[in-house]
């Protein structure tokens, strides 16, 4: 048993190193070249990427700013192209936040196909197949890569014959390069020079050792977890609101009285009652499983719905048709039919009669309930690639408000008495979520206006409707506009007065987003609000946050010794959507943006810049398995310098680094929360202080 727990230990500890040593070098997607026949003198060149879970790769249709496309170009000797090339696999589309339109993308798996013919049928031919992509995860992006492939074409018939090389030979020495840059940086060549003799040339930079930084504080986790909790916790609220409403509200003493004085015997009584529970929460769970069914049948349904315009107008329809009802103007309700078959149902007695019995609860208080369930649906929907599992959660904690109820009310039944009784109040509760649903009805009709583009529904456009909604709600609590079914002179009481007093607050606080302001604002709103660029007051302006980074490393050296001040390297790049995230939602903060704007030298150097190296900077390095990396613009170079020096290469990751420069502390990468953020960037420039 001691060896055992011996074996253990040290199998976990293997585990941990080999996954903090992958979480390095990420390569997630695998490529398969192949050229196929298709007779008549025509071939297909197919390049089949296979993506690991949780990324994608960019399709080339994709919108302007909004990413990096994927480029497939063939070319070769003796061969002459027909036609375009071709995607294939599930694309999926999705509106980005960060860039205000729809990315379009492939998970899994893609392929690309390029239809070609040989000119000289009679002779070989050599295909050269160059593709240029990028891939991301919800965290981070990645640099964008450019492989070339190579295959031999021999006709039928035609002898293998060798075919001339028009490449661009790979010289002995770039290879040399790269390995010693990635692999054994101690003893490489004229590549690795001091930070003191900085060649622009040059990639590896001797300083910069990233396994000794100066200082080990700033560091941290940033384990990312799906939020199903949160949804249990709404579903869980959502279902009390529930029982106050007069479908249900008024059923619960009569049911709890039918378990607890209607039985002979009482312990059976209120084991049949906690039963009931039971299968209520059953009922609600297993009202998530269609979802799931879905899903497995075709995964990405649930994002193609989010992101489609005519159905977030049709979710902005059946919202507002809520509302509707629960203004009181109409009632929703499921067929009698299916109420009716339930309720007879329960003559069956035992377990079976106690299962329709909740059953039949569920169903005839759908009109009270049916809404909010929609709205639970609706924010799944949209708020997350896994709906089938939130919606799980979600009814789940709704199940279980009412299971906890109507259980502890068996189990006490004395507390009956404590109860509120019946009256207006119920059907004041069902208005105010009215009230609610006018409000989240705007946010899909808002998506269908950022997906297509229209932009009609600017960030202060949809605040003031908000407003005009919340004044509303207001002018309801005390009692200056009533619905059909309130009482001709409702009583206004403490609770409802105590309401619209929360109700002002939230519309002064609304009020102050309609104020133009370089930092985001209404933050509690942050995913529900249009982005800040969607609006009337915006102006585009040069840098970030008034700020101008360096986007070249050797000027921001040159700047930092000047300024004797610590340089904080933003990998960053234009089709990176977290990195666009962190700079809106996390450099904006009052105690960031006054670090980034005094106490350093921001150096932004973007993987992706398609701009070319000159000619003497350009080369190709060897990856073997018939994949060859170019290096041929600036892109491609602050990419391969991001690798070769901090042995990652995603997007955003941040490094500070001294005047001559060494690694202060970790570097960080990916989305974060502004606190590790924070911590990372003091510790750094309160060391330098300290220590220039």
């Amino acid at each position: 048993m001691r060896s055992n727990a011996i074996l253990k230990i040290l199998t976990f500890t293997f585990l941990l190193l080999f996954v903090g040593i992958s979480a390095q070098i990420k390569n997630p997607v695998k490529f398969k070249f192949t050229v196929n026949e298709l007779g008549n003198n025509q071939y297909e060149a197919v390049l089949n990427a296979t993506l690991e879970s949780g990324w994608h790769i960019y399709s080339r249709d994709i919108p302007e700013d909004t990413g990096i496309p994927t480029e497939y170009v063939v070319s070769g000797k003796n061969i002459e192209l027909i036609g375009k090339f071709q995607e294939v696999g599930k694309k999926h589309e999705e509106f980005s936040e960060a860039f205000g339109g729809t990315i379009i993308y492939y998970s899994n798996a893609a392929g690309f196909k390029q239809k070609f013919k040989l000119k000289d049928p009679t002779k070989a031919g050599e295909v050269v197949a160059e593709i240029t992509y990028q891939t991301c995860d919800d965290r981070v992006c990645l640099a964008p890569n450019t492989l070339e492939f190579n295959k031999k074409i021999t006709p039928t018939g035609v002898t293998e014959e060798a075919v001339a090389d028009d490449k661009t030979k790979i010289t002995i020495d770039s290879v040399k390069a790269v390995e010693t840059l990635v692999q054994n940086p101690a003893k490489g060549d004229s590549a690795v020079v001091e930070a003191s003799k900085l060649d622009p040339k040059q990639l590896k930079i001797a300083s910069i050792d990233i396994a000794k930084p100066l200082t080990d504080c700033g560091t941290g986790s940033s384990k990312i977890t799906e939020n199903y909790w949160t949804y249990l916790l709404l579903g869980f609220v959502g279902g009390l609101i529930a029982l106050l409403t007069p479908c249900v509200f008024p059923m619960i003493p009569l049911t709890v009285s039918f378990f607890t004085k209607g039985n002979k015997n009482p312990a059976k009584g209120k084991r049949d009652a906690l039963v009931y529970g039971f299968f209520i929460l059953l009922i609600f769970v297993l009202l998530s499983l269609p979802f799931h069914l879905i899903d497995g049948i075709a995964g990405n349904i649930f994002n193609e719905i989010s992101t489609n315009v005519w159905l977030n107008i049709v979710f902005f329809i059946i919202f507002i048709f809520f509302a509707g009802s629960f203004f009181g103007y109409y009632d929703i309700t499921l067929p009698s039919s299916i109420a009716n078959k339930s309720s007879k149902a329960e003559e069956a007695g035992g377990i079976i009669g106690i299962f329709f019995m909740a059953l039949t609860l569920v169903i005839v208080s759908f009109s009270c309930t049916g809404p909010i369930l929609g709205s639970l649906l609706g924010s799944a929907i949209t708020g997350s690639a896994n709906v089938p599992m939130l919606l799980t959660f979600a009814l789940a904690g709704f199940g279980l408000a009412w299971a906890i109820v109507f259980g502890l009310l068996a189990l006490f039944p004395q507390a009956l008495q404590s109860l509120p009784k019946s009256g207006g109040w119920m059907n004041t509760v069902k208005v105010v979520l009215g009230f609610v649903e006018l409000a989240l009805a705007l946010k899909f009709l808002s998506k269908a206006d950022l997906v297509s583009k229209t932009f009609l529904i600017k960030r202060e456009l949809f605040i003031a409707i908000w407003i005009v909604v919340a004044i509303g709600l207001v002018i309801y609590l005390f009692g200056l506009i009533r619905f059909p079914h309130d009482d001709k002179k409702p009583k206004i009481s403490v609770a409802r007065k105590f309401i619209g007093v929360l109700g002002i607050g939230f519309v002064i606080y609304l009020i102050q987003g309609l104020i133009p302001a370089e930092r985001p604002k209404l933050s509690l709103l942050s995913g529900i609000l249009p982005p800040l660029n969607v609006s009337y007051f915006h102006d585009e302006k040069d840098g970030i946050l008034g700020m101008h980074p360096e986007h070249d490393f050797f000027k921001a050296i040159e700047l930092a010794k000047k300024e004797n001040k610590p340089i904080l390297l933003d990998f960053t790049g234009y089709g990176c959507e977290n990195c666009r995230k962190m700079e809106e939602f996390v450099w904006s903060e009052p105690d960031i943006l006054p670090i980034l704007q005094n106490d350093v030298v921001l150096a932004s150097l973007y993987v992706d810049d398609k701009e070319e190296l000159p000619e003497d900077q350009k080369t190709k390095i060897d990856l073997g398995d018939g994949q060859v990396k170019k290096v041929k613009t600036i892109g491609d170079r602050w990419s391969l310098f991001q690798t070769a020096n901090f042995n990652n290469n995603s997007q955003p990751h941040y490094v500070l680094l001294t005047p001559d420069g060494k690694v202060i502390n970790t570097p960080v990468s990916g989305y974060m929360e502004k606190e590790k953020f924070k911590k990372f960037l003091e510790c750094g420039v309160n060391y330098f202080k300290n220590n220039k």
